[in-house]
């Protein structure tokens, strides 16, 4: 039987015995005697108090405890247990069918840590998942599909999680608050607002789903092979922040996020249909459509709104040709040279190849900048400089 910490009964004493001296006679922990209390006086050390004798009492050992100190997040264990937990991979199993080495097997394509098949490390939302994913494979999706979605939904839930926790604790910690104080309100918080991040989570999903579908193409061709359609010419363009590498030399870490965040929200910005945006990294983001010009276009916006925004000078390059789309990411040719073009772009401009010059001729104006040589390229790329036509 598992205790309220997620352990069986002979695991939890084991546990204790691995402390003897913090265990009193009547069982009760000696805080002390644990190192549990090291350093702290006054308020702090009865605030540490109160928030261990809390802990023990939700089944938490000796053990679990020391070593959430030592990795100064004791004050969060209250939101892990909030979050869910206590069940293991076999419960799951004996629950949905779902074979626990299956369910592993997607945690670890999560990008989760690995866990045993008796590790309490999922929850009730993991059981659903689980006749969720069997449902999937059952309605035809092969093993390699539902891999590949798990892997790419694991990298974007990686980010939303640690960009909601970064807001949540920027929101919610108080100047001055005791480890006790700051758990009790993140776990009531994360109890009263985790429901609410389903239907936001599943309409972000079915938004970026319909425009997909939206952009997707099935003509008579798809239909007779019965596959969908592979390479397709699109034009690529990347834009990234001109010196971010010597900024962050220059800058406070806070600083150089904010630069971060506030060129994402305006490369966001710029992309209008028919310009995806594909991902940012960092300082650098990436964009495509079908139609060169409006891509131009957006990358000509996006430095300007930059400057409005005086942030640091962006630049940017793009590139026209064939480019396949795999876990919602794009390879080929024209992706390669849209990036290294982009590295031989000036402060401020945009760097095209002749290609997406011909293509968009006649919507701005144009000035050769040379040829280009490129490593892996046999002979020298033209490449133009865009700038907005004018009135």
């Amino acid at each position: 039987m598992r205790d309220a910490g997620g352990q069986t009964g002979a695991a939890r004493g084991w546990a204790m015995l691995a402390e003897p001296a913090a265990i009193g006679q009547d069982g009760a922990v000696d805080f002390a005697a644990a190192g549990l209390l090291d350093g702290l006086q006054g308020e702090r050390r009865q605030a540490r108090v109160r928030l261990l004798e809390r802990l023990v009492a939700q089944g938490y050992t000796v053990q679990e405890l020391q070593r959430a100190a030592r990795e100064q997040r004791l004050a969060l264990l209250a939101v892990e247990r909030a979050l869910g937990g206590g069940i293991s991979a076999q419960e799951i199993e004996r629950r949905t069918g779902a074979p626990a080495q299956a369910t592993l097997a997607l945690r670890r394509l999560l990008g989760l840590p690995p866990a045993d098949a008796e590790q309490p490390v999922f929850s009730e939302i993991d059981v659903e998942a689980a006749r969720a994913a069997r449902s999937f494979v059952e309605a035809g999706l092969s093993d390699a599909a539902v891999a590949e979605v798990t892997r790419v939904l694991g990298e974007a839930m990686a980010r939303v999680a640690a960009t909601t926790a970064a807001a949540f604790a920027e929101s919610f910690l108080r100047p001055n608050d005791s480890e006790d104080q700051v758990s009790e309100r993140f776990a009531a918080l994360a109890e009263q607002l985790l429901p609410a991040l389903g239907p936001v989570l599943s309409a972000a999903f079915a938004a970026h789903l319909r425009e997909s579908v939206r952009q997707g193409m099935l003509g008579q061709a798809e239909l007779e092979s019965g596959q969908p359609a592979g390479a397709q010419q699109l034009a690529v363009c990347f834009a990234d922040v001109v010196g971010f590498t010597r900024l962050g030399a220059q800058l406070a870490v806070a600083e150089l996020g904010g630069v971060a965040q506030r060129f994402a929200e305006l490369a966001a910005e710029a992309a209008v249909p028919p310009v995806r945006l594909v991902k940012t990294i960092g300082d650098a983001a990436m964009l495509v459509s079908a139609e060169p010009g409006a891509l131009v276009g957006a990358a000509l916006a996006l430095i300007a709104a930059a400057e409005s925004a005086e942030l640091p000078s962006l630049r940017a390059g793009i590139a026209l040709g064939s480019a396949v789309q795999r876990a919602g990411d794009f390879y080929g040719h024209s992706v390669n040279l849209a990036s290294r073009v982009t590295g031989a772009a000036r402060p401020g401009s945009v760097l095209c190849t002749q290609e997406v010059r011909d293509a968009a001729a006649e919507q701005y104006e144009w000035s050769f900048a040379g040829r280009f040589r490129f490593k892996g390229l046999q002979h020298p790329v033209p490449l133009h400089r865009a700038r907005p036509a004018r009135r």
